[in-house]
């Protein structure tokens, strides 16, 4: 019988340091679509509480920590971030694990890498720590999260990530030419 390897989607392509930026693959445990039914956003909130300690997001933020995570992924939806979660009473879900390429974007000059290829505004001022927002990344679709100072998290469909490594190394090198 054929034994099959599991391989995340960035294997063989991170981690890379150029000048003061890392960028790391952050592959969580799973990656659950949840969307609550109508009428039941309060019940599912309360249920993700019980479960993971974080609660339904408002639209373009993220709520609990690293490692058990809710991020507002579009409306009435939300990624859970983190461990498996069982099944909760008034909501859809949908293991996406294997779906997404999810990477971390680290070190000083993040935001101005990131700049360059996401048509966001990502002052400090205005993309703060716990915000995040579905967006294009260069040409691709994805979900851009900032998860603390100087450190952004990052999400395409599985099929982008070589591209999406490519983009964010692109970006890397023109911050570290800048010296």
């Amino acid at each position: 019988m054929v034994e099959l390897i599991a391989k995340s989607a960035c294997d063989g392509l991170l981690p890379k340091t150029i000048g003061s930026l890392t960028l790391s693959e952050a592959a969580p445990e799973a990656i659950t679509s949840v969307t609550p039914f109508r009428g039941q956003e309060a019940a599912v909130s309360e249920a993700l509480k019980a479960q993971i300690g974080a609660a339904w997001p408002a639209p373009n933020r993220m709520t609990g920590r690293a490692g058990a995570r809710v991020v507002f992924s579009g409306r009435g939806q939300a990624f859970v971030l983190g461990p498996r979660i069982a099944p909760i009473a008034g909501a859809a879900l949908s293991d996406q694990t294997d779906a997404w390429a999810s990477v971390e974007l680290s070190g000083t000059g993040a935001a101005d890498a990131l700049a360059r290829l996401v048509p966001i505004d990502l002052r400090p001022g205005v993309f703060r720590q716990g915000h995040c927002a579905r967006t294009l990344i260069f040409h691709m679709p994805g979900l851009v999260m900032h998860t603390g100072q100087d450190r952004y998290g990052l999400m395409v469909f599985r099929s982008m990530a070589r591209t999406l490594v490519h983009d964010l190394e692109s970006a890397m090198e023109a911050i570290a030419a800048r010296g």
